[in-house]
């Protein structure tokens, strides 16, 4: 017979492995003593302190106890006998009182904000750990790198100093035009049939040489879901991989705004709501963990509300493409040039 058959499992809780009967120590065993409690969003054990929101991280917490291997099942908590008596009562259950919003005056809406500091999960800093590298070779936001191209249409200069501030930009402050196999700018109107052509167009206009462009982040897709109770609110953000140190969370009573970067698609994911209750900002929390970003707001007024924000009427952005031209390769990647 071999060793493996001979092990058998161990039903401590938070233990679970395998052993041998033969070989067990006092101290083979961690494992917690006590029974697995979910209130409140929260998810521990009654043997000790340790808790949290992730179910992943309630798996993983370590246990408080050691002791041998037990292949006994642990006894289950007994419940409280039931009185025969009052199996035919009658309970009457008051439901919560609705918040309506009108006990407390409402703050204004462009109340300055507050900036949440989060709890950082050690898991989550894991995640991110091959990231930081990836973070620290792009170019420092603000600081010009040697070889660095001018984001003008058109020019081909590169940054070689703080002599390149004061060359001459030649470029295209309009934009490429592909229509029926002709090709030009539309700010000169100088039309090619041939692409190499139109690429070595000199610019018609003079000026600056600009080193960066605003607004080159994408925009992330995350799922986002809430819950309640009778004094809190969480919000829970599914994400995986984004930098906390950039990545901002603020709040006033009745604004939250979450701005989450992630370095792999140089995308932002962001939410920015009128909470349809009031909370207290001073007694709210965020917890950043590995699959998500878990905000937990604490109502102002017990009660629950009938839905999360108040929509709000969204007003056009004013475009910036005139000001901020993206770059030609940028605008020629959009272009489907099969049938030129």
């Amino acid at each position: 017979m071999s060793q493996e058959t001979n092990l058998l499992l161990c039903y401590h809780r938070g233990c679970g492995k395998k052993f041998d009967p033969n070989n067990n120590k006092d101290d083979d065993c961690v494992y917690h003593s006590g029974y697995p409690v979910f209130h409140d969003a929260y998810k521990g054990w009654s043997c000790c302190s340790k808790k949290c929101t992730d179910f992943t991280e309630f798996l993983n917490i370590k246990g408080c106890t050691k002791s041998k291997h037990s292949n006994e099942k642990p006894a289950e908590p007994e419940k409280p006998p039931i009185d025969k008596c009052k199996l035919d009562e009658v309970i009457e259950v008051v439901s919560k009182p609705v918040f309506n919003g009108v006990s407390l005056p409402r703050p204004a809406f462009d109340t300055a904000q507050l900036v949440l500091s989060p709890t950082i999960s050690p898991a989550l800093l894991e995640q991110i750990k091959g990231l930081t590298a990836i973070e620290s070779d792009k170019p420092i936001e603000g600081k010009i790198q040697i070889g660095q191209r001018c984001q003008n249409n058109s020019c081909k200069g590169t940054y070689k100093g703080i002599t390149s501030d004061e060359e001459i930009c030649h470029y295209h402050p309009g934009e490429p035009i592909f229509h029926e196999g002709m090709k030009y700018w539309s700010c000169c109107q100088k039309k090619t049939t041939e692409f190499s052509v139109f690429l070595d167009q000199p610019g018609c206009t003079q000026g600056k040489h600009i080193w960066f462009t605003k607004n080159s982040e994408k925009k992330a897709q995350c799922r986002m879901d809430w819950h309640q109770t009778g004094a809190y609110v969480f919000i829970s953000i599914y994400a995986k991989k984004y930098l906390p140190n950039q990545s901002v969370i603020k709040l006033n009573p009745v604004h939250l705004t979450v701005d989450l970067f992630f370095i792999e698609e140089k995308s932002r994911y962001n939410l920015d709501i009128e909470l349809r209750g009031i909370v207290d900002v001073k007694q709210s929390s965020v917890n950043m963990l590995p699959t998500k970003v878990e905000i937990k707001l604490k109502k102002a007024e017990i009660g629950s509300w009938s839905k999360l924000d108040i929509p709000r009427e969204i007003k056009p952005e004013i475009s910036e493409s005139k000001e901020n031209i993206a770059t030609l390769n940028t605008q020629i990647e959009a272009v489907d040039l099969s049938d030129l």
